[in-house]
């Protein structure tokens, strides 16, 4: 893969042009905060994210092929969920209900506390 069917495969994925910038290939037209890049380095290519002004995560390839195909990764490639956070998040959902009820319940109870008048 070089650098030309890499743009075509990402505009195909639908991935906004304005995540990534290969120079000479694909130029942002103007450049955000935060966005991944592809460009030639002294001993192959470089493939990274520029974020305020600065290069991050920077990884470099001796071939155009495998830099392609990193980008292509990270801009596809759905992060994984945090551990215990999605079945914490379904256990509070499942939970909905009781939730609900035990916050009505205190609120009553703070109420009644609190005597007349006082809502």
């Amino acid at each position: 893969m070089d650098r030309r069917e890499l743009v075509r495969t990402l505009r195909e994925e639908r991935v906004p042009d304005a995540f990534y910038d290969i120079p000479g290939v694909h130029d942002i037209p103007f450049q955000s905060d935060a966005y991944f890049f592809l460009r030639p380095a002294p001993e192959g290519w470089a493939v990274g994210l520029r974020q305020r002004s600065e290069d991050q995560d920077v990884r470099l390839f001796p071939a155009e092929d495998a830099a392609c195909r990193d980008l292509l990764g990270r801009l596809t490639t759905l992060p994984s969920p945090p551990p215990d956070g999605t079945s914490r998040a379904e256990e509070v959902l499942a939970d909905a209900d009781e939730i609900q009820r035990r916050a009505r319940e205190d609120v009553e109870r703070e109420l009644r506390r609190r005597g007349p008048g006082t809502e």
